[in-house]
């Protein structure tokens, strides 16, 4: 694919969009995805991986609980990565990650996911491209392996957030009651690094792409919900699932 400028892209939907029609659909669309889930479980022939990854306050949290919180909840696994434990440094990067990919039947939400490995750790300069190029070939080869030996459908998004929209979020987290828990002190000098950020998503969009990446504008909730919860609704529909019978 062609060299990629994140800054080039658009953080908003496009223009002409009806907020008030938008949601409405999306509500449509989320109790479809409800039933659509049941199938997936009880036909037990696919599984779907949903990758989301961006950066500091883009929504993902907040995405999860409006799109798939409809969902039976024996049918969806959420799974967040962060700095990994001693026990994982121990493995391969990969291993903490292949440990939760989804089986047969299941929905599984990667917030934050096997990208961290060559973003973050990037961007702090604790691995260097020779091994980032290496990391990429194996995240390729383990997408791959989903796709190809598991029946998993592997949905990633970038949620592309500006930097202003950024900013006003994690100002947010100071201020708000409700939103105090998510404040992390270490988001101050994060936002700093922003252009090293969007660089190394550049190139692991550039780099990963074998199983392609969807870059979501990310400003309006409402427009992000939308087209995640389209995308897996489509995807689900495409397996023409049916009910087992006797």
């Amino acid at each position: 694919m062609n060299k990629i400028n994140l800054s080039d892209i658009s953080t908003r939907a496009p223009e002409g969009m009806d907020k008030k029609a938008v949601k409405a659909v999306t509500q449509e669309i989320v109790q479809e995805l409800d039933e659509l889930q049941n199938l997936l479980f009880a036909e037990h022939k696919h599984a779907v991986l949903v990758v989301l990854q961006g950066m500091d306050a883009s929504g993902k949290d907040g995405l999860i609980r409006n799109v798939l919180g409809n969902m039976n909840p024996q049918g969806v696994n959420v799974r967040g990565f962060k700095a990994p434990t001693e026990e994982e440094k121990d493995h391969d990067f990969l291993w903490r990650i292949h440990r939760f990919a989804p089986a047969k039947g299941m929905i599984h939400v990667f917030n934050r996911s096997h990208y961290e490995d060559i973003l973050v750790q990037r961007v702090h300069k604790w691995i260097d491209d020779e091994t980032a190029v290496k990391r990429m070939q194996a995240i390729n080869d383990f997408e791959r392996l989903l796709v190809e030996h598991n029946n998993t459908a592997v949905l990633k998004f970038y949620l592309h957030v500006s930097e202003e929209k950024q900013k006003e979020r994690l100002k947010e987290r100071m201020e708000d009651p409700h939103k105090m828990w998510k404040y992390n002190k270490n988001d101050s000098t994060e936002i700093k690094l922003r252009k090293d950020y969007l660089k190394m998503y550049e190139d692991a969009i550039e780099h990963c792409n074998d199983v392609k990446w969807i870059i979501l504008p990310s400003d309006q909730n409402w427009y992000k919900e939308y087209v995640v919860a389209q995308t897996l609704r489509d995807t689900l529909r495409s397996f023409r699932m049916e009910y087992p019978k006797l």
